[in-house]
């Protein structure tokens, strides 16, 4: 274990347990909704650590936490570690780009540069490409009905069946081989976030949509212009990437992608702020209305259907009419916010480069 995941774990576990145990004797909450979320506690991952991912499993209050140094998982109810994973414990690979719980109760987790692995039962099975996975650099995860589970990676997009232990790879269907978002929304249809435009496929056809079908708000501010922003190298994992002290622009990089309860489809993209799908057309949120960043790293739904997206300014939640946003001087760590997850209290994590942050009424 690293000196960098030693100091994180401790201290994680002593202001989880601290949050835990002051919120087991509090009286419900009976402020209305309305009410501001604040962060109530939140801790440093050492420095050089981002967090990159976090999930939430349900049915074992796990908080699954990947970094670039390993992950973990917590149980949020009791606050005890249950299990921290690193080269020596499974993982081909410490740096945790994605996580993921699919239906059977697996975790599966996305790696830089170490392809895909899941663990299930104590048991692991990592896949590379010398078992059908597309590449070794692994962005994302979602599970259509039928069970397989779909994979966004640098080379395309692949698709595992759990059946057959088999994969399928689709590229030449794709605006942009890099996949970084991908969701499953109400009638089963997976939208995949690329690094040029947004597709959709239904199970028999494909559809593509780009800055010139609407996807992504203007370049106002004239900020420069790149093809391969963030993540164009496969040695860069800096994803904050500046020119000449500028942020970079790209409205058709969609780093992520939610499929909303009311049938909306959000995306967020790379400085045209967030993108939100009706069916019909795309209609752009971006700092001007009310969000923290035009960067949008991640978004998440909470129960009570407000939208939180995480953004190289901040953070934002948004109810449909009304846009709230917390920085640094909120509590938060930093104002990069890769991850997010929300839990069915209604309490956000959210997840940065110098650290995780809980927000709760």
């Amino acid at each position: 274990m690293t000196p960098a995941l030693g100091h994180f774990l401790a201290r994680f576990c002593a202001i989880l347990c601290c949050v835990l145990s002051i919120n087991s004797g509090r009286a419900a909450d009976t402020q209305p909704v309305s009410r501001t979320y604040k962060v109530q506690e939140s801790f440093n991952v050492g420095p050089g650590v981002f967090v990159r991912a976090l999930s939430l499993d349900p049915r074992t209050n796990a908080l699954w936490v990947g970094t670039s140094v390993g992950a973990l998982s917590v149980n949020i109810a009791s606050g005890n570690m249950n299990a921290t994973y690193t080269r020596d414990n499974g993982l081909a690979n410490e740096y945790v780009f994605s996580t993921f719980v699919d239906k059977s109760g697996g975790t599966w987790f996305g790696m830089n540069g170490g392809g895909a692995a899941r663990l299930a039962d104590g048991k692991w099975r990592t896949y590379f490409p010398m078992h059908g996975l597309a590449d070794y650099w692994v962005y994302s995860f979602a599970q259509r009905n039928d069970g397989k589970v779909w994979i966004g990676t640098w080379a395309g997009l692949s698709v595992f069946d759990p059946k057959k232990d088999t994969f399928h790879t689709y590229l030449k269907e794709l605006v942009n081989e890099w996949v970084y978002g991908l969701a499953v929304d109400a009638k089963d249809r997976i939208w995949v976030g690329t690094e040029g435009g947004i597709n959709m496929f239904d199970g028999r056809r494909w559809q593509t949509w780009t800055h010139k079908d609407g996807l992504g708000a203007d370049n106002k501010d004239g900020l420069p212009f790149s093809p391969n922003t963030g993540l164009g190298t496969r040695s860069r994992h800096d994803l904050s990437v500046l020119v000449e002290g500028k942020p970079t622009y790209n409205p058709n990089y969609i780093f992520c992608v939610l499929a909303a309860t009311d049938g909306s489809i959000w995306a967020g993209t790379w400085g045209g702020g967030v993108a939100k799908f009706d069916g019909k057309a795309w209609r752009n949120f971006t700092h001007d209305d009310g969000l923290a960043g035009n960067i949008v790293y991640s978004v998440a739904q909470a129960p009570d259907g407000a939208l939180w997206f995480g953004t190289s300014g901040g953070l934002s939640r948004f109810d449909g009419q009304h846009w709230q946003s917390w920085n640094k001087a909120d509590g938060l760590l930093d104002e990069h916010v890769y991850a997010l997850a929300a839990s069915a209290k209604g309490e956000v994590w959210a997840g940065t480069r110098e650290g995780v942050a809980r927000l709760a009424r």
